[in-house]
């Protein structure tokens, strides 16, 4: 009998052949938003790993809707055919591409997490870098040091829902096959929804329903401008983690919200309104630590969810799958540290004779792979 991990899922007229999923990863490797051969090979091999669906790192919609210098982007047509030969690849080997969009707003124009991931500095304006106007919901910084963003009004919300909407008509054309709005981590749409960064009292601040109705725009201009029989994927911090901030009744609210707008999956992690979304201590972080709020979300609203957030090993993940608390499990740092992850999973929860465990390989591995087991078996050790 076949695992539930790697058993596929077909969301409207699209199948992933396998529930393993390699969630956006930043690498902040870009020049002028442009995917290149790190981007390449940083994707290309998770596909050749046995992954089902693999996510892009976020794409920008906006030059100045960027993290860092080093983002990919998709504000121009001139950034399409760099992700189309990515999309290419990853097609070539059996898997999915999808794409994340994003606009960082109070999180923009900031250094590269290994150069300090704080406000620009002298090392940055030293290599050319240079600081660029940014927005958010309210006219709040992230924190003592950084950029006070605007406060964008009408002419600039429409500016940003129109860009969502052109980047996801460029992320088909680029063969992207499901995008993903990102609303968390503490960037721009996580900052209208979250009442630690939304202070406004206009029809887009107050109450939750005030503050979830930018984002709801966006989100039905994706949908609209997406093709109707590929999936929308949302992503969330379910929990801001901090005393005030937004709540997992709010990330109910909000998933019934979006689902009569046509989103399929809602991904879910947690944190990053106040910095970075790895380094809340008031979330606390074990194996599997974000999956109740996947499966909530699934039950109370029936969407099919993400589940992220260490989740280390196969078995770990069959059983979030076996418990129907989500319907595909992402690996994300552990897919770094292996990226045959995918394959190896499955030879762990299908295990076979050595040709049929080494059948899903690519067949310039495979056929190597499956040499490299005889001889270990002959010499005692495990095949795989």
């Amino acid at each position: 009998m076949g695992s539930r991990l790697f058993s596929p899922l077909t969301l409207r007229g699209l199948t992933i052949p396998n529930r393993a999923v390699v969630p956006p990863l930043c690498q902040y490797s870009a020049v002028e938003g442009m995917a290149n051969d790190w981007h390449m090979v940083q994707l290309g091999r998770f596909a050749v790993g046995g992954f089902g669906l693999v996510f892009s790192e976020v794409v920008s919609v906006l030059r100045d809707g960027r993290i860092t210098h080093g983002d990919v982007g998709l504000w121009s047509d001139d950034h399409i055919a760099p992700l189309k030969r990515i999309t290419d690849f990853i097609k070539s080997q059996g898997a999915v591409p999808a794409i994340q969009l994003g606009h960082a707003g109070r999180k923009a124009s900031m250094q590269r997490p290994w150069e300090g991931n704080g406000a620009l500095g002298p090392d940055q304006f030293a290599k050319g870098e240079t600081t660029w106007d940014i927005v958010s919901a309210s006219a709040t910084p992230l924190g003592e040091g950084h950029l006070i963003p605007a406060a964008l009004d009408a002419a600039g919300m429409a500016r940003i829902v129109d860009a969502f909407a052109t980047g996801a008509k460029r992320a088909h054309a680029a063969g992207f096959e499901a995008v993903e709005v990102h609303c968390a981590h503490g960037y721009l749409l996580h900052q209208f929804l979250s009442p630690m960064s939304n202070t406004r009292n206009d029809a887009y601040g107050g109450d939750t329903a005030g503050r979830m109705r930018f984002p709801l725009e966006i989100i039905a201009a994706v949908r609209a401008a997406w093709p109707e029989d590929r999936p929308v994927f949302v992503r969330i911090s379910a929990v801001d983690g901090v005393d005030g901030g937004w709540s997992m009744e709010d990330s109910l609210a909000f998933a019934r919200a979006m689902k009569p707008l046509g989103v399929d999956v809602v991904d879910c992690s947690s944190g990053g309104i106040g910095g970075s979304a790895t380094g809340s201590k008031r979330v606390p972080r074990g194996f599997g630590f974000q999956v109740p709020y996947a499966a909530e979300i699934k039950r109370d609203t029936g969407l099919a969810t993400m589940a992220v957030g260490l989740i280390i090993g196969p078995h770990q993940a069959e059983a979030v799958l076996e418990a129907g608390e989500a319907d595909l499990i992402a690996i994300g740092r552990e897919a770094m540290n292996n990226p045959n992850w995918a394959l190896m999973a499955r030879a762990i929860l299908e295990p076979g004779s050595t040709e049929a465990v080494f059948a899903p390989w690519p067949p310039q591995h495979g056929w190597w792979m499956e040499k490299r087991a005889a001889v270990l078996e002959a010499l005692g050790a495990p095949p795989r």
